[in-house]
């Protein structure tokens, strides 16, 4: 019965801004840490960004000042900023949800091209 739902995702050009949002369900979403990962064709999934319970974040070096990644607990929404695009960043996005055990939304691509 959990459900974590990405929205958001699209084609953008070099340069530009794109908002991804999460919305989970099913979860108490004040006790789990949440995350964005990605994977480009080709290469496996890496981290993009987290956010803890408290709402601490940390962010992976290739998007350090670019994206911000943040969750909404009145609404229970997790969402993640970008900024400054790159088409190294294209790429199929997933939003995680963990505490005793870690839930997965389906993803949702987001292309950078020209």
């Amino acid at each position: 019965q959990v459900q974590l739902v990405e929205s958001g995702g699209g084609l953008v050009q070099p340069g530009g801004s794109l908002r991804l949002s999460c919305a989970a369900s099913g979860i108490i979403f004040t006790l789990y840490h949440m995350a964005w990962y990605r994977q480009a064709p080709g290469k496996q999934r890496e981290l993009v960004a987290t956010i803890t319970s408290s709402g601490s974040t940390n962010y992976a070096d290739l998007v350090k000042g670019r994206f911000t990644i943040s969750r909404d607990y009145v609404n229970n929404t997790l969402y993640l900023h970008m900024n400054s695009l790159k088409p190294e960043d294209t790429a199929v996005y997933y939003c995680s949800a963990q505490n005793s055990r870690t839930y997965w939304g389906q993803g949702t691509q987001v292309t950078v091209s020209s």
